[in-house]
């Protein structure tokens, strides 16, 4: 199947307004201030079935609708722009190279829930793309889409870009508003919900970087359009991300609903060396892995569930048969280890505990016994923390010891791997 990318369209130099400009850029947002009202946006996007790209797949347009009627307050909207995810690099290819893209789809967001100043809060990482993005917003003034009256309009919006501080916890909604404000980045207990009560306790929508690059191409061209492509569940295009053992590692943007098998042998060139595939984590380090045999699901929100996984991020990290899964159920314990806030016990001890089991295990001092404590620690931080942090490390250590107990149970008892390994993690 051969595709034409909506989002990450390869036209040189998209990061210069005029080019943009020259390509139809901004003529989606002079489109929807000249012929809709706000309410009209939101029911269009409501209408796509734009669900959010940045892991939970929850309706956009319904999610702008929980802002309440009767505010009174200033509205905010936050961009996640703090991709964090292993495996995850979709947000920053479409910030370095289509900058303008997400920054039409933040004034079309903003307008749509009433909203005249936004934030763009970006990794702190992300240092180029955070200058492409200042740019962006510095050309966007001085041409009218930013500022007072944009487009003659009446709307008015500044965005402002902030750098966060490389911490994977200001991925999560809560945590990010309260960076935003000058705390440490504590996730928040949830209700209120951001969009009764977020940043500065006012009424804030917090959406990902991807999901806003959608709307631009969906008022241009209508909810119908963006329905032909994709799933009726999962309408739209995704961009997966692919690392790991293929040939073409990189981002793709294709319908909702391609197979696994088809996005890894006819875009990412297979596995490389032409090992066979032993697992894959479909959607990000936070979701569960998938053994190799299930490489003929359909990617999008409903099959991967169905499957026993999540779409997630659409970060998919690839094994081949040369993979030792302790060794990557411990590099993955390590991150969220390490990304843990500590303000829940569960998190903060139960990450830890997995580590140092895995650790063990990984370094030839594992006991048996400690597999099934495994699972215990897994299900005793599973639903009993304020975010979803904890959550996220448990998929790929407990599908790793269900799925591969037996090279688990080798390594404790032969204390090496299955397979045959460079170096060791120290």
């Amino acid at each position: 199947m051969s595709f034409e990318p909506i989002l990450l369209k390869p036209i040189p130099d998209d990061d210069q307004i005029d080019v943009y400009e020259k390509h139809g850029g901004y003529s989606a947002l002079a489109k929807a201030l000249k012929e809709y009202s706000p309410e009209q946006i939101t029911q269009i996007v409501i209408d796509s079935g734009l669900r959010g790209r940045g892991g939970a797949g929850f309706p956009t347009g319904r999610k702008w609708t929980f802002i309440p009627k009767d505010n009174t307050k200033p509205v905010y909207l936050c961009v996640n722009a703090d991709e964090s995810e292993p495996g995850t690099f979709k947000d920053r290819q479409l910030m370095r190279e289509h900058p303008h893209l997400l920054i039409e789809g933040t004034i079309i967001a903003a307008y749509a829930i009433n909203c005249h100043q936004a934030f763009i809060y970006i990794r702190g990482e992300f240092a180029a793309e955070a200058r492409l993005l200042e740019k962006a917003i510095a050309e966007a003034s001085t041409k009218g889409y930013l500022g007072k009256n944009i487009l003659g309009s009446g709307f008015d919006l500044n965005i402002t870009l902030y750098r966060g501080g490389g911490a994977y916890i200001c991925g999560e909604e809560t945590a990010l508003m309260t960076s935003l404000e000058g705390g440490p980045g504590y996730p928040r207990v949830k209700p209120p919900f951001p969009a009764v009560a977020g940043l500065y306790g006012c009424p804030t929508i917090i959406n990902n970087v991807e999901t806003l690059c959608n709307l631009p191409p969906i008022v241009a061209n209508g909810a119908d359009w963006f329905k032909s492509y994709g799933t009726p569940k999962s309408p739209g295009t995704k961009i997966f991300c692919v690392s790991g053992h293929v040939n073409k590692p990189g981002n793709y943007e294709l319908p909702m609903g391609v197979s696994m098998r088809e996005l890894l042998f006819d875009y990412a060139g297979g596995i490389k060396n032409d090992k066979s595939l032993k697992a894959v984590i479909p959607g990000g380090s936070s979701v569960p892995m998938l053994t190799g045999d299930k490489i003929d699901v359909n990617m999008d929100f409903e099959s991967l569930a169905e499957a026993g996984s999540m779409l997630g991020s659409a970060g998919v990290i690839v094994m081949d048969e040369t993979t030792c899964i302790v060794k990557a159920a411990y590099v993955i314990s390590r991150f969220y280890q390490h990304e843990s806030c500590g303000q829940c016990t569960p998190c903060r001890q139960g990450t830890l505990w997995m580590y140092r089991i895995l650790h063990r295990i990984e370094h030839g001092k594992g006991r048996t016994e400690e597999l099934d404590l495994l699972l215990d620690i897994c299900d005793n931080i599973e639903g009993n923390t304020i975010c979803p942090l904890g959550d996220a490390a448990v998929p790929s250590v407990r599908t790793s010891i269900r799925l591969f107990r037996d090279e688990y149970e080798y390594h404790i008892k032969h204390k090496k791997c299955m397979v045959e390994l460079g170096p060791r993690f120290e």
